[in-house]
């Protein structure tokens, strides 16, 4: 996939767009959205301009504009990297769905791979790994034979998994994470794959891990039942979500992210023949300086009578 352009192609529209940024950073949020509009008039083409007027416009009130300038963000790039369909279902002006964009997922995490762990683990205080690993100790002391973590990033759930299975096989996205996880020597296998439609035909994992993942994906039932069908009898599908405060299955929140209710997660397991082992509340990171609430959950696929 082609890098998100962050540069117009015009020195003068890079150069307004710099200005509209120091004006919406200072707080004039109206008058930095007229100036980016201004360097759009002169690269009409740039996607993520489009976007960043979208994200502007909102800021000063106008969410009409908004959903203007975010309606052009996804005409210039239909595969939606900058996932302005996302931003739409937010203010109300597109039917809400069932998952983001793909394109979105793979820009997002290929942005931030080189200062990913940096980030979530030195500034966000990102400790959900060793959450999970404790619940799948505590679920089934000793050793795996196969274990699938997907959604593997950069491997910080990996090198959890590695002292307790024989063998290691990572699955993400974003092809910069996986050259960090690879970097580290700790899986067997990676591979570069998107969950929505997610399929495995190899050997029958006896442990799923998928560690702050399933927040990019809204319906769990596609994905929690070809998981169900892939684990080996007795194994274990260990994941978390970010908690759903309010009524309904799950939601869209404004970072983006999905949120699932605990009523939702519990039935789509039961639905796939999963029984559940563990689920605690826990805090998964912060983010602007607010903890983010969600669920570990470990589920267990009952031996066939």
């Amino acid at each position: 996939m082609k890098p998100l352009q962050t540069s117009s192609g015009d020195l003068n529209a890079d150069r307004r767009a710099d200005y509209a940024e120091m004006l919406f950073a200072s707080g004039d949020h109206t008058a930095a959205a007229e100036l980016l509009l201004g360097a759009l008039e002169l690269a009409p083409r740039w996607a993520m301009g489009w976007f960043r007027l979208g994200e502007m416009q909102e800021a000063s009130g106008r969410l009409d504009l908004a959903a203007q300038a975010w309606a052009m963000s996804l005409k210039l790039d239909p595969a939606d990297r900058q996932g302005a369909a996302l931003k739409l279902q937010l203010i109300g002006k597109a039917p809400l769905a069932t998952a983001p964009p793909s394109a979105f997922v793979e820009a997002l995490f290929d942005h931030y791979a080189e200062t990913f762990e940096e980030m979530l683990v030195g500034k966000l205080d990102y400790r959900l790994p060793d959450f999970l690993e404790q619940m799948i100790r505590k679920a089934r002391p000793g050793r795996f034979r196969l274990a699938l973590d997907l959604g593997c990033g950069t491997g910080l759930m990996g090198e959890r998994l590695r002292p307790i299975v024989d063998r290691l096989e990572g699955v993400d996205i974003s092809s910069r994470m996986l050259k960090k996880a690879r970097a580290k020597g700790i899986y067997d296998t990676l591979t570069k794959a998107d969950l929505q439609g997610f399929s495995h035909s190899g050997e029958k994992p006896d442990l799923v891990t998928s560690a702050d993942v399933l927040i990019y994906i809204g319906a769990l039932d596609g994905l929690v039942g070809t998981l169900a069908d892939l684990l080996a009898e007795g194994g274990l599908f260990a994941f978390s979500v970010e908690a759903l405060a309010d009524d309904g299955d799950f939601a869209l929140q404004p970072s983006r992210r999905y949120a699932h209710s605990q009523p939702y997660v519990r039935r789509t397991l039961e639905a796939n023949g999963l029984t559940i082992l563990a689920l605690e509340p826990t805090i998964i990171r912060q983010d602007r300086r607010e903890p983010v609430r969600g669920l570990g959950v470990v589920a267990w696929k009952p031996h066939a009578v």
